[in-house]
């Protein structure tokens, strides 16, 4: 009896110690710093559908525009730093900004933790249906006679991915790109609504976000840049390299959280997608999102995404928009 009294003090004083829970999130959400529509706001309805099965309750999407990221961004460095329960979706347009230094002088690319990667995506040239504009080539065609007299638009100021993808495709005919007529837009979905609108004559943005347009017969597509040709539903668009413009533009879609986020946090996050990637959804998911196969997660995807702002901060050197 004594003994058993001995015991049972001992489990008292030690406050009854139990290994801790494991780490869930209590209301996970997926911030798109953009306004509904575009190339955020899809990448977070990938990972709302992927990961559900692994979610307490359904995860909230929160539109945060400003910057093409670098209002969210200061947000996650100064309110939720440490939010275990939050995730931000990015772009390789995010890792231009940051290397040009556009996501504010006090942050870069180590003020975040890079978790997982959503998928690729490309570049594309895109009109109205009823444009004048039948081949990208004519496209050129006019532009190099008079850059001026085409009205571009997309969404990010001079130096953003978007803008970069149609300055590119200028210095392939020999044209400045800083003679371009060039409208900027906070994200996809208003430079989609200005093309319709007749706003601009142009929009350079993603493959991706005409997945949802393609039946409707408002816009076309001149030409997607990536190497070679999609598989559907995109395979009848030929590549900029096709019609003889050697311009290629790869786009990769992610999510970051907060640098002060526990491994453990981190971690748990980072097992979810890798357990999405292999489960057969994710790629059904991912498709009817019109993005293509692109599977980092945790480390691996840390390491690419700094990789990739080294190399858009020489590209952005070269191009004369840093120094």
């Amino acid at each position: 009896m004594k003994s058993l009294k001995t015991a049972l003090a001992a489990l008292v004083l030690a406050g009854f110690a139990m290994p801790a829970a494991a780490f869930e999130p209590e209301r996970a959400e997926c911030i798109a710093p953009a306004n509904p529509g575009g190339g955020f706001d899809l990448t977070c309805r990938v990972a709302q559908r992927a990961l559900e099965p692994a979610l307490p309750s359904p995860m909230e999407v929160t539109f945060m525009p400003g910057g093409i990221g670098a209002v969210a961004y200061a947000h996650m460095n100064s309110n939720r730093i440490d939010d275990p329960n939050v995730i931000v979706a990015l772009s390789s347009g995010s890792a231009l900004n940051i290397a040009q230094g556009k996501f504010g002088a006090d942050f870069d690319e180590n003020d975040a933790r890079w978790l997982a990667s959503a998928g690729a995506d490309f570049g594309a040239v895109i009109v109205r249906a009823d444009s004048p504009f039948q081949t990208l080539g004519e496209l050129m065609e006019a532009a190099e006679a008079d850059p001026s007299g085409i009205v571009l638009g997309a969404g990010g100021s001079i130096g953003s991915q978007d803008w970069m993808k149609a300055a590119l495709l200028m210095r392939s005919i020999g044209v400045d790109p800083r003679n371009l007529r060039y409208v900027a837009y906070e994200g996809g979905g208003a430079s989609k609504a200005a093309l319709l609108g007749g706003q601009i004559q142009v929009y350079t943005g993603d493959v991706s976000e005409m997945a949802g347009e393609l039946g409707a017969g408002t816009m076309r597509i001149l030409a997607v840049l990536s190497e070679e040709r999609l598989p559907e539903p995109f395979a009848e668009f030929p590549t900029a390299r096709e019609e003889g413009y050697d311009v290629v533009w790869t786009i990769f879609r992610g999510y970051y959280m907060g640098q002060g986020v526990s491994d453990e946090a981190y971690d748990w996050w980072v097992a979810r997608f890798e357990e999405a990637y292999a489960d057969p959804r994710f790629a059904d998911i991912r498709a009817e999102q019109g993005l293509f196969e692109f599977n980092l997660a945790g480390a691996e995807f840390d390491t690419y995404v700094k990789e990739q702002v080294a190399s858009f901060r020489e590209l952005a050197r070269e191009a004369g928009l840093i120094q």
